[in-house]
C-alpha cells in the first residue's frame, strides 16, 4: 500500500496485521499462550508433584536438621520435647488430678506418653502446614513448582521426627512392661493413616494461612483445645461416666483420638481392645483418605493464587 506525499514522494505504508482486531484473549488461544502460574488440571498437577517427590524429601530433611541446629542438644530436642511435656502432664494430671484413674501406673505412662507423642505429630504438622505457604512466600515468588510440596514436606518432616521419637516411646513401653509381640506390626498402618491424615490437615490450613497469615497466632489455642478433648491425659470413657453417652462418642470418634488409641492398642499390652471404639480401623481409614483427598483438593483449587498479592 503506498500514498504520494506533499512533496511529491511516495511513502510505502504497511498493510494493517490480521491481529489487529484480534482480543487478547484471542491472541492467546492463536498463538498457544497460556496464563503464567495457571492452575493445571488435577491429574497433570498430580504428575507434576510427582516429579518433584526428591525436593519434598530433601526440603523436608533439610528443615528437620535446621530446626535445632541452634541449640547445644541439637537434634536430641525432636525427643526431649514431648518427653518433658509428657513428664509436665504426669506431675499434674497423673499425680495431682488422677487423670489415670482406672488404669494402673504401667499402663498410665505409656498410656500418657504415647498420647502426647502421637498428639504431637498432628499438632506440629497442622502448625507447620498453616505457615507453609506465607512463611515461604520467597522460595513460592522466586520459582514455579507445585505448591503443594511444601505442606507436604513439612508433614513428611513431623513424620520423620516422630519416628526419632519412637525410640524412647518403645523403651518407654518395654520399661513398663509392653515387650515386642505381633500387635507391634499395627504400628505401621496407623502410623501410615496419621500421616495421610497430617498431610490433608497440612493442606487445609497452608490454604487458609495464605489468605490469613493471622490464623497462625489463632491455631495454638485450637490446637490445644483440640488436644484436652482428645483424651491425651486421661481415658475418655472413665473420665465421662455418668455423663451422656454421646459426648464420649464424639469425643472418642475424633480423628485425634482415634489414632492415639490404636497406637495405644499396638503398644501395650494392658490397653486391650475393649477401650476402642467399634469400627476403629474402617473410621481411622475413613479419616484418613477424607482429609487427605479432600484437604489436597482443596489446596489445589487455590494453586494459582499462592504467592499473589
Amino acid at each position: 500500500m503506498s500514498e504520494t506525499t506533499h512533496d511529491g514522494g511516495v511513502a510505502v505504508t504497511e498493510p494493517p496485521s490480521p491481529d489487529e482486531r484480534l482480543t487478547p484473549a484471542e491472541l492467546a488461544a492463536k498463538y498457544g499462550l497460556t496464563v503464567s502460574g495457571a492452575r493445571p488440571s488435577l491429574v497433570e498437577y498430580v504428575r507434576r508433584l510427582w516429579g518433584r517427590r526428591h525436593f519434598i524429601v530433601a526440603f523436608s530433611q533439610a528443615k528437620l536438621t535446621a530446626q535445632y541446629s541452634q541449640a547445644k542438644l541439637g537434634q536430641l530436642w525432636q525427643v526431649a520435647t514431648p518427653l518433658l511435656n509428657a513428664l509436665v502432664y504426669y506431675l499434674i494430671f497423673g499425680l495431682i488430678l488422677d487423670a489415670g484413674r482406672g488404669m494402673s501406673k504401667d499402663v498410665y505412662i505409656p498410656f500418657l506418653v504415647t498420647g502426647v507423642f502421637v498428639f504431637t505429630f498432628t499438632q506440629s504438622s497442622v502448625m507447620a502446614g498453616v505457615r507453609a505457604i506465607s512463611g515461604n512466600l520467597g522460595l513460592v515468588r522466586a520459582l514455579h513448582f507445585p505448591r503443594a510440596s511444601l505442606p507436604i514436606s513439612f508433614a513428611l518432616q513431623q513424620l520423620q521426627q516422630l519416628l526419632f521419637s519412637m525410640v524412647v516411646l518403645v523403651a518407654v513401653a518395654c520399661g513398663f512392661g509392653s515387650y515386642p509381640d505381633l500387635s507391634w506390626l499395627l504400628i505401621v498402618p496407623v502410623l501410615l493413616l496419621q500421616f495421610l491424615f497430617n498431610t490433608g490437615l497440612a493442606l487445609i490450613v497452608a490454604r487458609m494461612g495464605a489468605k490469613t497469615p493471622d490464623l497462625a497466632q489463632l491455631m495454638p489455642f485450637v490446637m490445644r483445645t483440640w488436644m484436652y478433648a482428645s483424651g491425651v491425659m486421661f481415658s475418655i470413657p472413665i473420665m465421662l461416666e455418668g455423663k451422656p453417652a454421646w459426648i464420649a462418642d464424639v469425643l472418642q470418634w475424633n480423628p485425634a483420638a482415634i489414632y492415639m488409641d490404636l497406637m495405644r492398642f499396638a503398644l501395650i499390652d494392658g490397653y486391650g481392645s475393649e477401650n476402642l471404639p467399634p469400627h476403629v480401623w474402617a473410621v481411622a481409614l475413613g479419616w484418613a483418605v477424607l482429609v487427605a483427598v479432600g484437604g489436597f483438593v482443596y489446596f489445589w483449587k487455590a494453586e494459582e493464587r499462592y504467592g499473589r498479592g
